[in-house]
């Protein structure tokens, strides 16, 4: 069987197989860089016909900042020495527009020749996965420290915002070589010398250096530079951070010249060195005294921002309480007004009720009630108070993308949450545009704030705005407590940190995206759990009840006189027969003195002397078959410990939130 010698590929195929490849460029040089071939795909992509394109010197497909580096002939000196160069940067089209090309140069040899005749350039177009880095740059933004990118060359070819605005030029100014005009000049030979030497050996760059300011000011920065290899171990791209270190720097160097001050002084006479101590100790003193004063001024800042916001809040509620009660005072009422104002009255106390939560669990004085609920619907239960709240100009919309979006969390701390961030988008736009809710069950939440990437099952609601936007330095303290971008009196500062918290203690996170001008998207991660109980088993109850006539004595357990003989009034209505007492012991003595005298005990968990969870124990434990019910504001016993395992109910209570909670009690008690 003959064996034909396999055929070299004629021109003319060559050339066809070279124009099929309509996805990449392929471009060859003379050792000069002069185009001698141009296929389908470089039309295609840079714009300059083959006629045009051949004898065209290629650097015009270069920017001209890298021109002006030398990338050019850097990358042809990679390719001479390592057989290929591998770049990534961005590239010029014929109309004078940019894109983002991904690209590979060899050198181009002919018939199997070792002599090199010029180079071959194969490169493709990666802007639309470069947009799809927005968030990583949406992130570095974040960061309080610059973050640069560069190539193999050690050229940079992004920076971030704040490097930009702090040495006040722009991104084109910076990339190349030009971020070195920036460092002080004493410090630029050191700072070329130790990023040549990680370039060349692919190591990670370190130092500190000192840039400067856009005002003339120069600050101490420590930089950290990191190669990223590809699969044969060849650096291809720097990713590098740069931290303000200036205020350790000066503390470093004034600590190094009380040495030497010191070192000097001692040799002083033992007088002498005496007074040196007594100065030291003075100055110590007095720093202390100053740092305590700056201390307590910060503390005082952030109480008139929180009472200042609170006030404003409440004052809201109380005006629509007061002029509920007045207007229901008149003797020409409607009953329809009439049940319209009672309505008023209560919403306005259900929603001081869910402010005080607020405060409370941000205090860590009010322990979450975890169940299982729908997001999706509970978000639909509230909608009607969201669209009252960002007012008619503001036109908001659902978007539900998931279904089954199930929870585990306190649900009126996830309606506050919802709410948070409906008004802080509310406000960014001035109370104009549009505002966008999305549900949606993501396999994950993506990196933020430092922190990798986290694969699971969660539940995402986003609240997306198209408002101001968020200063970029300002993006990594919006979820500080007190931290607001608000007046005086206009807000508390305490909404997103309440927001940040209840995600956190839920065991999820929140993300936030912002660009000025364009509007922000918040979106709150909780973790997502299978729905194994029905509708019916995880929807609250109905938020009214039947009062039907009871019977049965309670002892009420109340140190304020005022509350206990509002309860006592309330369980009146009811039906029951009531005994006030004013103190635990006063009410452990009564029960011991009439054992069988009482069908139930409600008590307060605050009291002075004993608490209601102690009278609660005392009870259990002499008399088992006496039901006790706790009720509290909040409490950091309950905060601590829990109820004990003891029915509690919340104040503020509503008439059938107390009536259910005895009925459910007595009932199981028989």
């Amino acid at each position: 069987m003959s064996h034909d010698k396999p055929r070299s590929i004629d021109g003319a195929l060559a050339r066809a197989v070279i124009d099929s490849a309509g996805d990449f460029a392929i471009i060859t040089t003379d050792l000069t860089g002069t185009v001698t071939s141009w296929n389908s795909g470089a039309e295609k992509l840079l714009g300059w016909s083959g006629e045009l394109a051949l004898g065209m010197a290629i650097r015009h497909i270069f920017t001209p900042e890298d021109c002006a580096a030398g990338a050019l002939a850097d990358e042809m000196k990679r390719a001479l020495a390592e057989g290929r160069a591998v770049d990534e940067r961005w590239h010029m089209r014929e109309d004078g527009s940019r894109f983002w090309g991904s690209g590979l140069l060899m050198p181009l040899h002919e018939d199997g020749q070792p002599e090199v005749h010029g180079f071959v350039k194969m490169m493709r177009d990666r802007t639309a996965e470069r947009a799809a880095d927005r968030r990583f740059s949406a992130m570095t933004a974040a960061l309080p420290g610059f973050v640069f990118i560069a190539d193999s060359d050690g050229n940079f070819v992004e920076t971030n915002a704040l490097f930009q605005t702090y040495s006040g030029r722009p991104a084109a100014d910076l990339t190349g070589l030009g971020w070195i005009d920036v460092v002080h000049p004493d410090d630029r030979g050191r700072a070329i010398e130790l990023w040549d030497d990680a370039v060349t050996g692919g190591v990670i760059f370190e130092g500190r250096l000192r840039f400067r300011r856009d005002d003339g000011e120069y600050r101490c920065f420590a930089c950290r530079g990191v190669p990223e290899h590809d699969d044969h171990a060849r650096a291809v791209r720097w990713l590098g951070t740069c931290m303000d270190v200036e205020n350790e720097a000066r503390a470093r160097s004034a600590l190094e010249r009380l040495n030497l001050s010191l070192e000097r002084r001692a040799t002083q006479s033992d007088a002498d060195l005496a007074t040196v101590i007594d100065e030291l100790q003075a100055e110590i003193a007095e720093r202390r005294q100053t740092e305590a004063a700056l201390r307590q001024a910060q503390k005082m800042e952030a109480l008139g921002q929180l009472t200042g916001g609170v006030a404003h809040d409440f004052n809201n509620l109380l005006m629509i309480i007061r002029s509920s009660a007045d207007l229901l005072r008149r003797p020409d009422l409607s009953e329809e007004k009439h049940r319209r104002f009672v309505d008023a009255i209560a919403d306005t106390a259900d929603r001081a009720a869910a402010l005080t939560r607020q405060l409370l669990a941000f205090a860590r004085r009010q322990p979450l009630q975890a169940e299982r609920f729908d997001a999706a619907s509970r978000l639909d239960n509230v909608t009607t108070l969201l669209e009252t709240t960002v007012g008619s100009r503001i036109n908001l919309r659902i978007d539900t993308q998931a279904a089954d979006c199930i929870v585990e969390a306190d649900a009126n701390q996830f309606d506050t949450a919802i709410l948070n961030m409906v008004v802080n988008a509310r406000d960014a736009m001035c109370g104009e545009g549009d505002l966008t809710i999305t549900i949606d069950a993501p396999p994950g939440i993506p990196q933020r704030r430092g922190h990798p990437a986290k694969s699971a099952e969660y539940v995402a609601v986003a609240v997306a705005d198209t408002g101001s936007g968020i200063a970029p330095e300002d993006i990594a303290r919006v979820f500080e407590p007190f931290f607001t971008t608000k007046g005086v009196g206009e807000g508390t500062g305490l909404g997103l940190s309440q927001l940040f918290g209840f995600a956190k203690q839920s065991g999820g996170d929140v993300t936030v995206e912002s660009e000025v001008g364009r509007g922000t998207t918040f979106t709150l991660f909780l973790p997502r759990v299978k729905a194994e109980q029905s509708e019916a088993e995880m929807s609250p109850p109905s938020d009214s009840v039947e009062h039907e006539s009871a019977t049965g004595c309670v002892l009420v357990v109340e140190d304020n006189q005022i509350v206990g003989e509002f309860a006592a009034q309330l369980l009146a209505e009811l039906g029951y027969e009531t005994t006030w007492a004013s103190h635990g012991q006063a009410a452990l003595d009564l029960v011991r003195a009439a054992p069988g005298r009482f069908d139930l005990v409600f008590s307060d968990v605050v009291m002075p002397g004993m608490t209601g969870i102690e009278l609660g124990q005392h009870l259990r434990t002499e008399n088992p078959d006496l039901p006790v019910i706790l009720t509290s504001g909040y409490s950091d016993v309950l905060a601590r410990e829990g109820a004990q395992g003891f029915p509690l109910l919340h104040k503020p209570y509503s008439v059938d939130a107390l009536s259910r909670i005895l009925r459910n009690v007595t009932a199981n008690a028989k």
